[in-house]
């Protein structure tokens, strides 16, 4: 057999190859019952609906439903973006989550709540007590404020109704506490801030904190994305704070987002549809294992829900504009079952 004809056949050999390993894979991912539950679900979830899943930084799955498309801007899930920004910040030097609040909001001390700790702030458990009212009244109050300082400062004349990481009472105060102290630290407004550390590098333009009234900016729950940007962030996380070969924030971040922050008997509040569930930072802890979490979720108030699954490697988004209620988070766990099915888990 000739040089040549031996290196043909190797070639033909390699090519082979490569197509049965190809082939292999897609035999694995099969997402035809992902789609059909997606369809039983679609009236809960709600008629316009997008879903997308990502194994690494590869998008696998894409499901657009009604008038919903990857590209549709629509309120999303704040509260992890918030935590994220916040760990650039660590991670440039300037703070450290064990920093008390009143470092660098002083109004803190003129009420004696000098222990507060942003690590607190992050994971719901101030001790301060919220005001009463459904989450679409306190939407409607914060307009009377005009700027984030104003809001917080407000927070600070608030009663403790609970020692400093005692309790958990989920709220948008902790997470815009964060916010403030990022803009006392960078001297910029949280939206600039936010567009400049975190959805720039990541190639995300049609995410924002920025009100079309310009009322105060909401860390915890005014940020507006899509699921083409949103998927973005989800697998910089899933790829331990890298994308595109560019480190967003360290390894180290991506690990402390992952910390555990709460004990079952912490939780005094939760929303009905997170239930049973532990807290990290900005996110519900879904799945854990000795003590650390193995999957996050940070739904949106208006029902936009990602989630990462790092032992198995994927992350996912529906995207959806509906009230999150308790009948639909049940749904996305089963939907998250099923997609759960498509990938082997390396955690032992």
């Amino acid at each position: 057999m000739s040089f040549k004809t031996m290196v043909n056949c190797l070639k033909r050999m390699i090519i082979a190859a490569f197509l049965l390993i190809f082939q292999s894979a897609n035999a694995q991912q099969n997402f035809s019952d992902l789609t059909a539950i997606l369809e039983q679900k679609q009236q809960l979830l709600g008629k316009d609906l997008v879903m997308m899943v990502a194994n690494r930084d590869t998008i696998i799955y894409k499901k657009e439903m009604g008038e919903f498309k990857s590209k549709t801007p629509a309120p999303s899930a704040s509260k992890w973006l918030t935590a994220a920004l916040v760990m650039v910040i660590v991670d440039e030097g300037k703070i450290s989550l064990d920093d008390k609040v009143v470092s660098y909001i002083p109004e803190f001390g003129k009420y004696f709540k000098n222990y507060i700790t942003i690590r607190q702030c992050l994971a719901h458990m101030t001790g301060i007590a919220d005001e009463n009212g459904g989450i679409l009244k306190k939407i409607a109050s914060r307009r009377k404020f005009e700027s984030l300082e104003e809001e917080v400062n407000s927070f600070a004349a608030r009663e403790i109704q609970a020692k400093p990481g005692a309790e958990f009472h989920y709220s948008n105060m902790g997470l815009n506490i964060a916010g403030r102290i990022l803009e006392v630290v960078t001297k910029k407004k949280f939206d600039q801030l936010a567009k400049i550390k975190l959805f720039a590098p990541l190639g995300i333009r049609q995410t924002s904190f920025t009100n079309i009234d310009m009322s105060a900016v909401n860390p915890s729950g005014g940020a507006k994305s899509t699921a083409d940007d949103y998927m973005k962030f989800l697998t910089m996380l899933l790829n331990k704070g890298n994308y595109k070969g560019k480190q967003i924030i360290t390894e180290e971040s991506v690990e402390a987002l992952m910390q555990i922050q709460t004990t079952n008997d912490q939780i005094k509040y939760a929303p009905k549809s997170a239930e049973g569930f532990n807290y990290a930072s900005g996110s519900w802890v879904i799945e854990e294992k000795d003590g650390k979490a193995t999957a996050l979720a940070s739904p949106g108030l208006f029902g936009t829900w990602p989630m990462i699954d790092f032992c198995r490697g994927y992350a996912y988004i529906v995207f959806v504009k509906n009230l999150l209620g308790e009948e639909r988070a049940g749904a996305h766990i089963e939907i998250k079952e099923v997609v759960d099915g498509q990938f082997k888990s390396n955690c032992n």
